[in-house]
């Protein structure tokens, strides 16, 4: 059973959802992996992950998972800072939570914990997180949006179970996502489904520190240096954001000049052009004065009609050609039919001239003798 609790506008332009989940018959689910139904942040679905036994741990392994990743389009990228909670529903304030970030994207569809809480403490019924074969867990989710419709959504009547005033100050006055929590002993798993690079962006290599503010992709960096010395309010806008944000935000802004620096007119094909308009849209994300990009973003994303114009001029020209060569063609046969014709002519009227004192309609006759 799940419970969704309505979406509302927090700091930093981020929208924050509380999901809950109830996973009741816990001892009788079979399989490997058992994920919740989906619910939506903003206009992207997600949904919970679970791995009963553990992935390959002895402990439970829980992650946020972006529903249907293989319907995502190339280039697709969304932000979110989460926590997860194992609801203790003996002693509430015992209830495990933790937090973190990520950029989730194709090549990382989900992210969590893989070592939440040991199955031995699960499992113990004095502990209070399995009850009646029902433990319950709850996700509360934050993403960047501009411009995102607010609506309320109830899916059950039960009521969704909220976590220590603490936790639910800190997540909703943004301290949760901007502080990033220590998770020395409980790590966050890798991400569980692996998806081909984007052909558009660079590989994955070696990252390399930029100005003090984080780990970036070292074929970002020069591309970063020189925007940032045209523009310094880049780096002053991004100073009291936490070390993982800013890595993010600068790493949308170095896959979108990598995008401009590296794309040729010609390349900007209708897949390019969305892929353009999603790698803009996960920029603004991070509140960047932009004003000195969106008209060149906005100039490259015309570059589609020329693209097509001069793919009309390429096919009306080898048309032409064609007519040219066919109208050659044409008139070196007209040329031989006219002689043709002359010489016909001569022989008609050749021929006509011994004709014409003869009545053909006459007759015969004989001779009298």
């Amino acid at each position: 059973m799940e419970t969704l609790k309505g979406q509302k506008k927090m700091r930093d332009n981020l929208v924050s959802v509380d999901f809950s989940w109830k996973v009741e018959n816990f001892s009788k689910l079979n399989k490997f992996k058992h994920y919740s139904d989906i619910f939506s942040v903003g206009d992207y679905k997600w949904q919970i992950l679970l791995y009963p036994r553990g992935n390959n741990v002895d402990f439970l392994s829980v992650y946020l998972v972006v529903a249907e990743s293989s319907k995502l389009r190339p280039g697709w990228s969304r932000y979110a800072a989460f926590s997860l909670t194992l609801v203790n529903q003996l002693h509430p304030s015992n209830s495990k939570t933790l937090d973190t970030e990520h950029l989730f994207n194709k090549r990382g569809c989900d992210w969590g914990f893989t070592s939440l809480i040991p199955l031995n403490d699960l499992c113990n019924p004095s502990k209070g997180y399995l009850v009646d074969d029902m433990c319950i867990i709850r996700a509360k989710v934050a993403v960047h949006k501009a411009e995102i419709k607010i609506f309320e959504h109830q899916a059950s009547s039960s009521a969704p179970i909220k976590p220590s005033d603490k936790k639910r100050k800190e997540l909703e006055s943004g301290q949760a996502i901007l502080t990033i929590p220590d998770l020395t002993h409980v790590p966050p798993g890798p991400p569980i489904v692996k998806e081909p690079e984007d052909l558009s962006s660079p590989p994955l290599g070696e990252l390399e520190d930029f100005r003090g503010l984080g780990k970036i992709e070292k074929a970002f960096v020069p591309l970063l240096d020189e925007v940032c010395s045209w523009h310094p309010s880049l780096i002053e806008c991004q100073r009291k954001r936490s070390r993982m944000f800013t890595e993010w935000a600068f790493t949308a802004l170095g896959r979108l000049l990598h995008f401009m620096k590296t794309k040729k007119v010609k390349d900007m094909t209708d897949e390019a052009c969305e892929e353009l308009k999603l790698l803009w849209e996960e920029l603004e994300a991070f509140k960047f004065d932009l004003a000195w990009l969106e008209p060149s973003v906005q100039r490259a994303l015309g570059m589609k009609k020329i693209v097509e114009s001069s793919g009309k001029l390429k096919r009306l020209r080898k048309d032409v050609d064609a007519l040219q060569t066919q109208t050659k063609r044409l008139r070196a046969e007209l040329a031989v039919a006219e002689v043709n014709l002359e010489a016909a002519v001569r022989d008609l009227n050749k021929t006509q001239e011994g004709l014409d004192e003869i009545d053909i309609n006459g007759e015969l006759g004989y001779g009298r003798g």
